[in-house]
Formats: structure tokens, sequence, C-alpha cells
């Protein structure tokens, strides 16, 4: 029974998300909160419980992040759309998960993995708290230095997720996943078609 539990926790997550943004929506930013807060706890639980007992599983590897983006991404938009937040912030987050997904394009079908760093983690983290931030400045209309705040730990999360992403394009070239005689392949092919025009 305990090895569902895991999956179980992730599809909660994906869940959760309408549940979110149907919240924020409407203006009770503190139910947001506190179901944002439910989301992340569902998120240690699932790590947790996989990693204690060996439950981890190709579903959990492939849903797991995959539900921490979208709750992430879909919140961010939710907060750009009600003006809380500026669209920067979003599209640069967007543009670093397009970076990713390019990268993992690299690795699909061979037997590799990149695992999340510490750095990685940090920028997940502090855009959590940055979240939670936004949605509690907002609803009791915290002014001040205290009500942009979360404008600071957005910027923090950018500057680590900018650095996680620098590490992860470095750990694919290092380590021989993106191939550099390919590259130097396509960079000549490049020059040849110019010459050719």
């Amino acid at each position: 029974m305990l090895k569902y539990v895991p999956n179980s926790l992730t599809i909660l997550r994906f869940i959760l998300i309408p549940i979110i943004l149907y919240f924020i929506f409407t203006g009770n930013y503190l139910l947001g909160f506190i179901f944002f807060t439910l989301s992340g706890i569902t998120d240690i639980l699932d790590g947790t419980i996989a990693r204690k007992f060996n439950l981890i599983s190709n579903f959990g590897k492939l849903m797991d992040p995959l539900a921490d983006k979208l709750t992430q991404i879909s919140v961010l938009a939710a907060l750009v759309i009600k003006d809380i937040i500026p669209i920067w912030i979003l599209i640069i987050v967007m543009l670093k998960e397009l970076v990713m997904i390019i990268g993992a394009s690299f690795l699909y079908g061979k037997d590799v993995v990149v695992y999340s760093k510490w750095f990685g983690k940090l920028a997940t983290v502090l855009f959590y708290i940055a979240i939670v931030v936004s949605l509690i400045t907002k609803q009791f209309n915290v002014t001040g230095f205290w009500g942009d705040f979360d404008i600071i730990l957005y910027c923090i999360a950018l500057c680590a997720t900018i650095f996680s992403l620098a590490m992860y394009v470095k750990c694919l070239y290092q380590r021989g996943f993106i191939d550099k005689e390919d590259l130097k392949k396509e960079k000549q092919q490049v020059i040849i078609k110019k010459n050719e025009k």
C-alpha cells in the first residue's frame, strides 16, 4: 500500500493547481496561500517517502518535476495576470524551462541522468517563499518595504535559477552529454551555407 503513496501525492499536486489558481483569481489569497503551502508539503513528503522506502518509480521521476514546474509557472502566471508581480519574472522562468527542455532532448535515448543539485533546489525553495510572501502581502495589503519584499526574493530566486541553468549546461557539455563533435559539424555547416550564399 505504501508504494502508491509517493505517486498519489504527485497526482494530488496536479489536482491542487486549479484550486490554487481559483482562489488567486477570486482574490482569496489566504486560501490560495494555504493550498499552495499544502502543495509544497506534499512535494516534500513525496520525495522523502520515495527515497526512504526506495519507492522511486519511472512515473515519479517524470511526473514529480513536471508537477513542480507546472505549479510554479501556473501560479506565477496567475500573479502576473492579477498584476501582483511583473511579467519579466515569468518570462525569465519560462525561458529557463525552455532551455532545460532542449537540454533534456540531448539526453533522450541516452542512459544518463543529470541529477538536481543544491542550487537548483535552492532556486525552487526561494520561488516558493517569494510566492507565499506575494500571497500574504496581497491578502493583508502590506505596503512599504515589506510590500515589495517579495520582488527582492524573486530577484534572488532568479539569480539562483540562472546560476543553476549555467551549471546544468556546463554539466551536459563537460560530461559529454552534448556531443562536441556534432556541435562543431553544425557550426561548419552554417559557415558553408553562408559562403554558398
